[in-house]
């Protein structure tokens, strides 16, 4: 018997298209800034050496210099303090996993955050608190980190349709706000609850967004990375405690 002939489908594909809005988040609760400090990568480049007699004997921490360390600094702009951009996608990618209708293999693919860095407003304090190590006996430390009570930021998020609408891109990261946040000891991490932030679009009229751009610029966060006032009476007391044991060893 003939065979009949076989029939050939079109394929029809959608052109994907990249799609773009801007929108602010504003603090709901305190932000830890937590850049790896340049000695650390200076010896992740080249390997530590071992500690003479002399350097044991040595102070172990600096606080005024590891918390200018753990801030993200610009060159320019309106403000001195930055906020890594990646920080932000990676919140809306792990709130994916707590959104239905979407996976975080599908966000990290779908959104893009040009550029490194976007100002971030808010005036950093200086805050220590004991952590644990990431060691195998989890040793306790001391750290030192810059805290900004208040902060907010403004945020261009790239997308693709139409997967994605503005909708529910502000949706993706009103939910990043809440159940992730961003910094040192956020929400994610299940213990601490810092770093969560409320969301509003560009050009949308609040207060707090004012008062943050007007009073928590540039001048006064560098200001206050030279001359930091202390987040609480535990670092205030840690620092008085510094600064008598560096003139007892001086001496």
């Amino acid at each position: 018997m003939a065979k009949k002939p076989t029939e050939t489908a079109e394929v029809t594909i959608q052109p994907l298209r990249r799609a773009s809005v801007k929108l602010r988040i504003i603090g709901v609760t305190p932000l830890f800034q937590n850049r790896m400090a340049n000695k650390a990568k200076q010896q992740l480049l080249v390997g530590g050496s071992k500690k003479g007699k002399a350097d044991r004997v040595q102070i172990k921490h600096n606080p005024l210099q590891e918390y200018r360390d753990s801030a993200e600094i610009l060159p320019s702009g309106p403000t001195a303090l930055g906020l890594r951009v990646t920080a932000v996608k990676a919140a809306m990618a792990t709130a994916a996993l707590e959104t239905p209708g979407l996976t975080k293999s599908s966000a990290q693919r779908l959104l893009f955050m040009p550029g490194d860095f976007v100002p971030l407003y808010g005036t950093p304090q200086l805050r220590m608190d004991v952590v644990r190590s990431a060691d195998i006996n989890k040793t306790p430390d001391v750290r030192t980190r810059a805290f900004l009570p208040k902060w907010g930021a403004e945020i261009e998020v790239q997308f693709i349709t139409p997967q994605l609408s503005v909708s529910s891109v502000v949706a993706l990261l009103c939910n990043a706000g809440v159940l992730i946040g961003v910094g040192d000891f956020r929400q994610e991490k299940g213990k601490g609850a810092f770093g969560s932030f409320r969301v509003i679009g560009e050009g949308e009229e609040d207060a707090e967004w004012d008062a943050l751009v007007t009073n928590h610029g540039r001048a006064v966060q560098e200001l206050a990375l030279n001359e930091p006032d202390y987040a609480d009476k535990d670092t205030e007391d840690l620092m008085e405690f510094f600064h008598s044991e560096v003139k007892r060893r001086a001496a």
